[in-house]
């Protein structure tokens, strides 16, 4: 079997065919995988928030979106995939509690999915599928081989995008 790298929250990864690329937990936070048709390599991000300028204790720059993509792509050019070259696949930023009024805490997800979305823009980095919104976490798993990414959730059925 191969095997499957493993991206902890607040974390990113690069990955080789034929190992896969997992990330749990994927609740408000994002999970963004970036690719190359032209490439074995891929890389897994799990951001938790949006911007690393909104935050003092900053150190872990690949918690935020702005910083663990930026960071993630420099370390997939270093083994030869070209920006310009690079896809995404994203999935999270759910609304996973019930706020009685609006708050920063309410649209964490929806935040998230925003700043993620705002990043690969302006790294002219195309989004070709998602899975994101709603109130329910996810898992995902991206084979760089078939280029799909699988996402699980509790009570849903497998779907691959």
């Amino acid at each position: 079997m191969d095997d499957v790298v493993k991206v902890g929250i607040a974390d990113w990864k690069v990955c080789k065919s034929p190992s896969k690329i997992t990330t749990i937990g994927l609740g408000s936070c994002v999970g963004i995988v970036l690719y190359s048709t032209n490439s074995i390599y891929c890389g897994l991000s799990h951001i938790m928030l949006p911007s690393s300028k909104e935050i003092n204790n900053n150190s872990n720059r690949a918690k935020f979106a702005d910083t663990g993509i930026a960071d993630m792509i420099m370390a997939l050019q270093k083994v030869g995939v070209r920006p310009n070259t690079m896809l995404a696949k994203i999935a999270g930023g759910a609304a996973m509690f019930q706020f009685s009024s609006t708050s920063d805490l309410q649209s964490i997800g929806d935040r998230n999915v925003k700043a993620v979305k705002n990043v690969l823009a302006a790294l002219r980095i195309n989004i070709v599928a998602e899975d994101t919104g709603k109130d329910f976490g996810r898992t995902i798993i991206f084979d760089p081989t078939s280029q799909k990414l699988l996402v699980r959730s509790a009570g849903k059925a497998d779907k691959y995008i």
